[in-house]
């Protein structure tokens, strides 16, 4: 995985012509700001991000049920008509 900062995306035409992940940082702060992911892989990160997102989902789901299960509906009570 290559480095790079902020003023390097200037001289863009060098920049998206790497075919490896680019790590880039903020030069004068040293914070990441994210990473740049060529065309090249872009059929296996998209199904890598598929995969973070229906992780994401299926923990926010199994949060609902959880307090579904600690605030059952009672005789009297109305639901919130979730799940």
């Amino acid at each position: 995985m290559l480095e790079a900062t902020l003023a390097s995306l200037r001289k863009s035409s060098d920049f998206l012509k790497s075919d490896e992940i680019i790590h880039i940082v903020d030069g004068r702060k040293k914070e990441e700001i994210g990473f740049f992911v060529p065309k090249s892989m872009k059929e296996e990160f998209a199904s890598f991000l598929a995969e973070m997102e229906q992780k994401r989902k299926k923990a926010l789901l199994q949060r609902v049920a959880k307090a579904q299960r600690k605030d059952p509906i009672r005789e009297g009570s109305v639901g919130d008509n979730i799940g």
